[in-house]
């Protein structure tokens, strides 16, 4: 008997398998089967108690051997054994046994003839608990599957269906008016709108795009040069082209031309009242640019977007002709220009989530992520925040300018005080429930529009980011550039006009400037988000190596009180406490 332990021993921690066992001698023993089934599977190791009592009555000596053989094995197992542990796992959640004569010492081992493994009552000395993994800080995930916002969405559908209707409907009363109109009077007003109107306002469109192309191309290369750029030719394209239009001694004209004077001036005292915001946020310009040359097809979505729109606006502009020869055409041409509008500014937020989800992905994850399919879930999964945010971030913007504008005028007035208090109140509700940062949030997590804004203001607040988003004048250097781009237009246009028909000349300016600031807003959408997601990236895990000390160094100098910033008002600090 010692002779067949010591054999099984062998076998069990050589061969680690298990073995049928037949004992075949006088005394009448009975055959026994041990069976080990597989632990990496996660099966359980089958015991069989009743008959293994039965067979060890007539050998308790051999067995209190085998049970120190058991022992000794058990110890020299790792505890990281998958044998080990699943005999302890069985061990602490099995009831054991009633004792009986053959269990023996504290270790309450029942042992058999089988060479099957012990079942312990008590967990071994040496052993060691099995370890619970702790739980680990679930992912937002970057591969949400909802539509966001898919009532805006829905309602967009519809308008674009409304649109694409007039539209068609329009041009084709235009032609008619053109082709089968009785009244020789109605056709000659046709064919001089014609000749003396569409091709100034194509001309424009060439020349936006031409423009759009050019802008983007010149503040990839050139990034600090072209931001004092954009703000003095913008001052001084708009104040030309008010003069122009004043010059030609038209009531209408004149109108248009003392509007573009008015915004010349004040956006030279905005050029000297930003001054000291320009080398940081220049800096903020380069720095975001840097991952562009990484994904060389991302302007692609831009590309696309500028071809539609020019051919949108191509159609726009037949509409717009057919609209002379229709009742209501007063009404007719504002609702084709707030649908151009809301679609011109709908297909620059598309682009803007596709750049912010590469962009984006590439600050949080590392990634380098397809602009294609970006594209692709920019067209599908986040239109509808795309058509909800492109309602409400102009009208927000504009706001905006009108609290810079309170804070500034501001006095002893108790009347301009109070009107202050309240806008920035209402600025401050805004400003955290809908803003043009939440883009990125958007593009990156798939969120809706005001879920968005508000996580990504509490990023902001959280990194103590409000003075920095406050003082960043990106989203003002893409406005003026459309505003650049449309004057350029209003120039070349309204010199053309003056010469073949001069009547048209406030008409066809108006038009120019629209369609000038609308393509090249789209084709500015590149340094926008590039620059939003950086801002929004580096407040969600300001310690990524791939951001430098350029934030925190400006956030070091304004706790301070070395750095003076120019802060876009929200709540002044003294009715904050209020």
């Amino acid at each position: 008997m010692p002779k067949r332990s010591e054999l099984w021993c062998d076998m069990q921690v050589v061969e680690r398998e298990s073995e049928e066992v037949e004992v075949r001698g006088e005394n009448g023993e009975k055959k026994e089967e041990g069976e080990e089934r597989d632990v990496e599977k996660g099966e359980e190791v089958g015991f069989e108690y009743e008959e293994q009592a039965v067979a060890a009555e007539s050998n308790t000596n051999d067995d209190h051997n085998q049970r120190d053989v058991h022992m000794s094995m058990m110890h020299r197992l790792n505890p990281t054994n998958p044998l080990r542990i699943v005999i302890n796992s069985n061990t602490r959640a099995a009831t054991p046994p009633p004792p009986s004569r053959f269990s023996h010492g504290s270790n309450n081992i029942r042992v058999g003839a089988t060479p099957s493994p012990p079942h312990f009552s008590h967990t071994p000395p040496h052993s060691q608990p099995r370890s619970t993994p702790n739980p680990q800080p679930s992912i937002t995930t970057l591969n949400s599957r909802k539509y966001t916002n898919k009532i805006s969405l829905f309602l967009f559908l519809l308008h674009m269906v409304a649109a694409i209707g007039l539209v068609g409907f329009l041009i084709f009363k235009g032609v008619q008016g053109l082709i089968e109109a009785s009244d020789n009077r109605v056709k000659r007003a046709e064919k001089r709108v014609l000749k003396f109107f569409l091709p100034q306002v194509e001309a424009a469109s060439l020349l936006s795009i031409t423009l759009a192309f050019a802008w983007q191309k010149a503040v990839r290369v050139w990034p600090k040069f072209f931001v004092h750029f954009i703000l003095w030719t913008t001052f001084l394209m708009s104040l030309s082209a008010g003069i122009l239009l004043i010059c030609f001694q038209k009531p209408a004209s004149d109108g248009v031309g003392v509007c573009f004077i008015a915004f010349a001036i004040g956006n030279g005292l905005y050029a000297c009242w930003i001054s000291q915001r320009i080398g940081f946020c220049s800096k903020i310009l380069i720095k975001s640019l840097e991952p562009v040359s990484k994904f060389p097809d991302l302007n692609q979505p831009i590309y696309w977007m500028l071809g539609v729109g020019f051919l949108w606006m191509s159609l726009w502009n037949l509409a717009v002709i057919g609209a002379l020869n229709f009742y209501f055409t007063p009404l007719m041409i504002v609702l084709l220009g707030l649908s151009l509008a809301w679609t011109a500014e709908v297909m620059r937020n598309v682009a803007n989530i596709t750049v912010s989800r590469v962009i984006s992905l590439y600050y949080l994850r590392g990634m380098q992520s397809n602009t294609k399919f970006c594209f692709q879930r920019a067209l599908s999964k986040s239109l509808g925040s795309a058509c909800f945010g492109s309602l409400f971030v102009p009208a927000i913007e504009a706001l905006r300018i009108v609290a810079r504008a309170l804070n500034l005028l501001e006095g002893e007035d108790e009347f301009m005080f109070s009107c202050a208090h309240c806008c920035l109140r209402v600025m401050e509700s805004i400003f955290r429930y809908g803003n043009g940062w939440a883009f990125v949030q958007i593009a990156a997590y798939g969120k809706g529009f005001v879920k968005a804004s508000q996580d990504t203001w509490e990023l902001f607040e959280r990194q103590e980011m409000e003075q920095i988003v406050d003082s960043d004048i990106t989203s003002s250097i893409c406005f003026l550039t459309g505003v650049c781009s449309g004057s350029m237009c209003v120039i070349v246009v309204a010199a053309w006009t003056a010469r073949v028909h001069q009547s048209f000349t406030a008409t066809i300016s108006i038009l120019a400037f629209f369609i000038g600031y609308l393509m090249t807003r789209i084709a500015m959408t590149l340094p926008h988000a590039c620059v939003g997601s950086y801002l929004v990236c580096y407040a969600e895990n300001p310690d990524n190596r791939l951001f430098d000390n350029t934030i925190k160094d400006r956030l070091a100098l304004m706790k301070s009180g070395r750095d003076v910033a120019i802060l876009t008002p929200r709540v002044p600090r003294r009715f904050a406490a209020r």
